[in-house]
């Protein structure tokens, strides 16, 4: 005979018949009973081996195992650059509020930087001020020079138009009346002499009379021809001289203005190139100052948060203990950005178990699910379930086929219980409730061969009764056909004495409307839920024990758990982990 340990449901939504730590209870059931009863033959059950069909409402649970997590939790790590020793830290496993100090490093070497960048901040900040001053004057000098080769224009060009304007027109008056008169003097002496010679000619006048009247007008005719000379001069040299170095000086005077524009422009931007340089410098030893002062600031962590202290040694002993022999501790170098201690928020926790992968899919996010830990047992917390790792880990080196995937279990108030990280717990993960129906002990129900059947008390021993079953619990099977409330069944393999009916061999062949009830059964080696701390192997049958046989379980068996069964009373299945509900 084979003892089911898992079963389908007739809509094919796979469910927990039974699981490793089920199976296991079955076994030590069998086996204690087995004990009980070896030696002593009767031809009825006691009370206790009875379980009374009963009617109400169970949920199925899915068992998992893991531990705690704090939902919030703080990194705190050595942001410091350079060599870095512990002077001061709380003790691990105290409580500590938001801004409390929890480290101290050495800080006296950053100080003295800290100094040494202040002093060079000041005087980068001098020879700042003395650039802009500088800065200020060439800017000035610029607008000076460039003021005086602009007037040096104006002046030029002024000059340079009055000369058009006035001297020109002035001298050219002048050589022209100068012209004039000495014409028309030279036409005066002329007429005189000419008229001195008749006289003369006549004996009117003296012969010097008449020689002085020559004389005047050959001075008249040299001062005419002067003239008209001084005025050919004039236009023709003087003038054009005059034009071409007025007209030189306004040009020179433009240039002298380019040049000194340049030559300024140059300077100016000299000293705006000292003064940017000079920003640059005192930016980098400020940027310096202010680096060094973070750097002595974070020479006193403070708490971002209420917490636990919890160190890093403690989280990753063996790396510790290879690297330095020691954890963290006064006197102890850290490297920067190295972990040092984490602040878990032990109000909000969260529970983290494993689910085999072939149950992960009935899993939801929103289901209940009830947790207690290993260090508090008698505590009952509830939650929800709040995530599934999106992809399933690897099993150990142990048993390298198994998968399993994360479920977070997001706890309701934990009230006053001290929990803390890493806790073990356990887990029941509420997927689904069967309401209103006829349920019995997974431990009373066997197969054999197509058969699935229980023991019902006939007569002086028990006979086989096929039944077809639907849902079940890690306790409990939903039973569809077969029994009525109030039947009693075995919750045990009775011995081979007490067997008085068996199911005829016709029985055996499928009935169609059986076929649910096998399709149940025919993947009950599928998939089994297993606790993380057990192996686990796949599993089909439990051998039924004999009088001299333990209870074995099949080599196959993915997982195995030793927590026997909770006791079953015949009357009340609320006696059970897993109490149904009415």
């Amino acid at each position: 005979m084979q003892r089911i340990l898992k079963i389908r449901s007739r809509t094919g939504l796979t469910t927990i018949a039974t699981t490793v730590m089920i199976g296991a209870f079955g076994v030590l059931a069998v086996g204690s009973w087995a004990l009980l009863s070896g030696n002593a033959r009767r031809n009825n059950a006691e009370s206790s081996d009875l379980y009374l069909v009963t009617r109400g409402s169970f949920d199925i649970l899915i068992p998992a195992s893991g531990e705690l997590v704090a939902q919030n939790q703080i990194e705190i790590k050595n942001k410091i650059e350079s060599r870095s020793t512990i002077a001061e830290i709380v003790d691990e496993g105290s409580f500590v509020e938001k801004g409390q100090v929890v480290v101290k490093f050495n800080d006296e070497e950053i100080s003295n930087r800290v100094r040494d960048s202040e002093e060079s901040v000041i005087s980068a900040q001098n020879k700042l001020d003395s650039a802009q001053e500088e800065l200020v004057i060439k800017k000035k000098t610029q607008e000076s020079e460039l003021e005086k080769a602009q007037l040096k224009i104006e002046l030029a060009d002024l000059t340079l138009k009055e000369w058009q304007d006035g001297e020109v027109v002035t001298k050219r008056q002048e050589l022209r009346l100068a012209q004039q008169t000495a014409k028309m003097n030279y036409n005066r002496l002329k007429e005189r002499f000419e008229a001195s010679t008749r006289l003369f000619e006549q004996d009117f006048i003296s012969y010097d009379q008449y020689k002085q009247d020559e004389i005047s007008l050959v001075e008249a005719e040299a001062k005419l021809k002067k003239t008209e000379l001084d005025n050919k001069v004039y236009e023709d040299y003087t003038f054009k001289k005059d034009r071409k170095q007025k007209e030189s000086d306004l040009y020179q005077s433009q240039k002298e203005q380019v040049r000194i524009t340049a030559r300024q422009k140059a300077e100016v931007s000299r000293a705006e190139s000292d003064v940017f340089s000079q920003q640059r410098q005192l930016k980098s030893k400020q940027d310096r100052l202010k680096k060094n002062q973070e750097q002595l600031e974070f020479c006193t962590i403070i708490a971002p948060q209420d917490g636990l202290v919890v160190y890093a040694s403690s989280m990753n002993a063996f790396r510790w203990m290879s690297q330095s022999g020691r954890g963290i501790q006064v006197g102890t170098e850290l490297w920067r950005n190295q972990l040092i201690m984490v602040l878990p928020d032990t109000s909000q926790m969260v529970a983290e178990v494993k689910v085999n992968e072939a149950l992960s899919g009935t899993v939801k996010p929103g289901q209940k699910a009830t947790v207690t830990c290993d260090a508090f047992p008698d505590d009952i917390l509830t939650g929800v379930v709040d995530s599934i790792s999106v992809l399933a880990e690897s099993g150990n080196w142990t048993n390298p086929n198994l998968r399993e995937y994360t479920v977070r279990i997001k706890l309701d108030d934990v009230g006053d219980n001290p929990l803390k990280p890493s806790m073990r717990c356990q887990a029941d993960l509420q997927v689904d409730r069967i309401e209103d129906s006829l349920y019995i002990p997974i431990q009373a129900v066997f197969r054999e061969a197509a058969n699935i059947f229980v023991y019902v008390p006939q007569g002086s021993g028990f006979a086989q009764k096929k039944v077809t079953i639907g849902q079940a619990s890690e306790l409990f099977v939903e039973v569809l056909e077969g029994l009525s409330e109030g039947d009693e069944v075995l919750v045990r393999e009775p011995q081979a004495d007490e067997i008085v009916s068996t199911l005829p061999p016709d029985e055996e062949t499928k009935d169609p409307d059986e076929d649910s009830a096998d399709d149940n059964v025919e993947d009950a080696g599928d998939a089994v839920a297993s606790e993380p701390e057990t192996t686990e192997a796949p599993a089909e049958t439990v051998e039924t024990p004999t009088d001299t046989e333990k209870p074995a379980v099949s080599p196959d068996k993915e997982s195995e758990t030793t927590t026997p069964p909770p006791p079953l009373e015949t009357q009340s299945p609320g006696a059970a982990t897993s109490s149904p509900g009415n």
